[in-house]
Order: structure tokens, then C-alpha cells, then sequence
């Protein structure tokens, strides 16, 4: 009978915890959120284009191109790097 009782409340529980509201819960957020609502919808598009000449077109390649000189690792070294100073900062 226990058991019956128990499994009959966690079948339930999904139907009695409430969401929570959507929307933003501070200023900052609000905010944020207004400005990913105008970028989203091209509501704040500069009316200038944004060109670039040959030579920054061309530059850019160039680093992109060299970036796949570089070796992927297998695998990340842990000990390769320096150290973290957790000490007071005085």
C-alpha cells in the first residue's frame, strides 16, 4: 500500500511544480535583452555599408589561411603553461 501511495505522489509531481515566468528578472537584463531584440530584427542596421578595401580583404585571408598551419594537439598538455598565483595580491 506504501509503495502504491508513493509511486501515485511521484506520478503526480511533474503536474503540481509551476514554471518560471519568462521574461527578464533585472534592469541590466532588460536591457540586454532589448538590444538582442533590435539586432535580431535589423531594426538598429547602420545606414552607412561597411566596406573593406582589397588590402584588408587580402590581410585577412592571409590569417585565415594561417591559421591551419598551426597543429591541432591529440591531446592538451595540463602541466604546459604557467602557474596560477592565488596569493592575497598585495
Amino acid at each position: 500500500m506504501k509503495a502504491t501511495a508513493l509511486c501515485l505522489t511521484l506520478l503526480t509531481l511533474p503536474l503540481t511544480t509551476h514554471a518560471i515566468d519568462p521574461g527578464p528578472a533585472s534592469a541590466q537584463q532588460q536591457e540586454t535583452e532589448g538590444w538582442l531584440l533590435l539586432q535580431s530584427r535589423n531594426k538598429a542596421a547602420s545606414t552607412k555599408p561597411q566596406t573593406s578595401t582589397p588590402t584588408e580583404r587580402e590581410l585577412s585571408m592571409q590569417r585565415w589561411l594561417k591559421s591551419y598551419t598551426h597543429e591541432i594537439p591529440e591531446f592538451f598538455d595540463q602541466k604546459q603553461g604557467g602557474t596560477v598565483d592565488s596569493g592575497s595580491g598585495g
